[in-house]
């Protein structure tokens, strides 16, 4: 399986532990990646400052600096797609990552094929690439003065302010925006926007909604997500498809 870009995917992989990032960095270069490796932020950022990425798989865990402050660093200045890597137990940090802008998460010990399916993912939907193409026959929406560009990925304010969106958010609010009036459940906005079967415990969404809420909610007069009490979440503004 492959990504179907125009040039070989370059990943930063951010992490202390040699095996591991050489454990990673071959499996990635099996598969048609290009890697570099970084063991901490001082040397994450000169690898920055000489090449560019198509997503950087971030450890929370590092000598130095914490992995969330060289998060928080990252978006600051760049939209480059952020996997982040937590231990299994370490959910508050996986949920502070994700509100940070991080794209999506990781938990040690993971599986080869689980790394490469998130790296993937996440790459294909900053590039509007998401598996399962949308329908080509409409590439723009409109609602309540809002549009919403596919091909540019781009989402514009009745003010006509461009909105900054992560990949997550953008596909969040696109599964939104292609069910409107219909209420969705945590697991369906799961399946719909991250392409990921449901974990119980798993509060990405709910930390996607709440940044992509606060996000609109600056620029509108009333709020466009709502929550259905026991059953999830609605987008309440009509819907136009643009030809």
């Amino acid at each position: 399986m492959t990504l179907e870009l125009d040039h070989e995917p370059h990943v930063l992989i951010v992490d202390d532990d040699q095996e591991l990032r050489l454990l990673v960095s071959r499996l990635l270069r099996k598969n048609g990646f290009r890697v570099t490796g970084a063991r901490d932020g001082r040397e994450m950022r000169v690898a920055l400052s000489g090449a560019a990425f198509d997503l950087i798989v971030l450890d929370l865990m590092l000598p130095g600096g914490s992995g969330l402050d060289l998060c928080r660093e990252l978006r600051a200045t760049s939209a480059v797609p952020i996997v982040i890597v937590t231990a299994v137990g370490e959910e508050s940090d996986r949920v502070i990552g994700l509100e940070m802008g991080a794209d999506d998460y990781i938990c040690k010990p993971f599986s080869p094929r689980e790394l490469l399916a998130r790296a993937r993912a996440v790459i294909r939907r900053s590039l509007g690439k998401v598996q399962g193409e949308r329908p080509s026959g409409s590439q723009k929406y409109e609602f309540s003065g809002w549009s919403l560009d596919l091909l540019r990925r781009e989402l514009v304010s009745p003010k006509n302010v461009a909105i900054d969106l992560s990949g997550g958010e953008f596909d969040l609010l696109l599964a939104f925006i292609e069910h409107p009036g219909r209420v969705l459940s945590r697991d369906q906005l799961l399946d719909l926007a991250r392409n990921r079967t449901a974990d119980p415990f798993d509060r990405s969404i709910d930390v996607q909604i709440s940044r992509l809420r606060r996000k609109i909610d600056a620029h509108s007069d009333q709020p466009l997500i709502k929550t259905v009490r026991g059953a999830g979440y609605i987008f309440t503004a009509p819907v136009q498809k643009l030809r």
